[in-house]
């Protein structure tokens, strides 16, 4: 058997010769094709569970995957025979849209980075829930959280609506929905995250979940990404806003904007969010902070820049409860599953003592 590693190495010069965006979609449905042969088994090592409980809920492992990926949700089985612990899809918006004009991704090779504006392209709620239905029916351990957006046509004195709308979607189907306001891609966006912006909308949705909880007997916990562009100040006041308001975890953190890190690199000038290994000390930085000034209070989500199982399990010795993978993939491939996974139960095994 090639080792999951050194295949990937043969493939991802085929795939890097592609539009990063078409290189995607094949290399989702080669996977769809490996998982429905029976091959993903073999990308995927038997490893034990190391189960993390938070929201209320029980993840078989702390590693999973981040939302853009799969925004449609039509690959969730094959993903998740990769050994995710948890898988997140979308950001789906209600109603279906194409995205921002193409070319929108962009491959920084030198430092393993990616830049996009997407744009929250999706075939909208009808489709994303018929997906997710069908993989609910296939009672796979891993979790299932379903991330959630506004169209780009919707002003934001108007997004409660819309994120109102992809929760009562979503909801039997989400072991935890995620509200995104921290694109860099959908223009003001951000500026959902303001306190009282924030107070607002996330006010109103848990106003929406209390409904939706006696509808169908259970309280799905809500998450909030943020983003890595916040100042400090600002960071502590949108963290004291998730806890007062109900919030049941945060993930730290979206794509940057910021250049600092990729200057003079091609495509550096792109417009969009950047992601991967340059947005690894910014992203930890974030869940550091967080996890200081909450005090236990909130548990964090730790994602950016994760291109080996170190990465992983720095994020979690700043504070992070569970990480998420996304860049990494696509720099190394599904062995970084496994890497993160094996790398996280070792440090967390017991050394042994030293002779007296």
């Amino acid at each position: 058997m090639i080792p999951s590693a050194r295949l990937y190495d043969w493939v991802r010069p085929l795939l890097f010769a592609l539009d990063p965006e078409r290189a995607h979609d094949i290399a989702l449905r080669q996977l769809d094709l490996a998982h429905r042969l029976g091959l993903t088994r073999r990308l995927a090592p038997a490893l034990p569970d190391d189960p993390v409980e938070i929201m209320g809920l029980r993840f078989p492992n702390p590693v999973g995957l981040a939302a853009g990926l799969d925004k449609n949700a039509a690959h969730l089985a094959a993903l998740a025979s990769l050994g995710f612990g948890f898988i997140e899809a979308g950001t789906v918006t209600p109603r279906p849209q194409p995205g921002n004009p193409r070319p929108r991704m962009f491959r920084l090779a030198r430092s393993q980075a990616l830049i996009n504006r997407l744009g929250f392209n999706n075939r909208g709620l009808d489709a994303f829930v018929a997906h997710v239905a069908r993989f609910g029916s296939l009672h796979v351990p891993a979790v299932l959280g379903l991330n959630i957006g506004k169209n780009a046509t919707t002003p934001n004195d108007e997004a409660l609506a819309d994120y109102r709308a992809g929760l009562r979607a979503v909801y039997p189907h989400a072991g935890y929905v995620t509200v995104n306001i921290s694109s860099p891609n959908t223009r003001d966006l951000r500026a959902l995250q303001g306190v009282e912006a924030l107070a607002g909308l996330l006010g109103g949705l848990m106003d929406e979940r209390r409904r939706l909880a006696d509808r169908h007997g259970r309280q799905v916990p809500i998450a909030v990404k943020i983003a890595p562009d916040l100042a400090d100040d600002e960071l502590r006041r949108v963290a004291d806003a998730l806890v007062a308001l109900g919030a049941d975890a945060v993930i730290a953190t979206n794509t940057t904007i910021d250049r600092e890190q990729v200057a003079g690199e091609p495509h550096a000038a792109q417009a969009g969010g950047l992601s991967g290994a340059p947005l690894r000390e910014r992203s930890t930085a974030v869940v550091g902070l967080l996890h200081m000034h909450l005090q236990g209070r909130l548990p964090i989500i730790g994602v950016g820049g994760i291109l080996n199982g170190a990465d992983a399990v720095a994020k979690l010795r700043a504070g992070a409860s569970l990480v998420q993978l996304y860049t990494g993939l696509v720099y190394r491939g599904p062995s970084l599953v496994a890497e993160c996974r094996a790398a996280i139960l070792a440090s967390r095994a017991p050394r042994n003592s030293a002779p007296a």
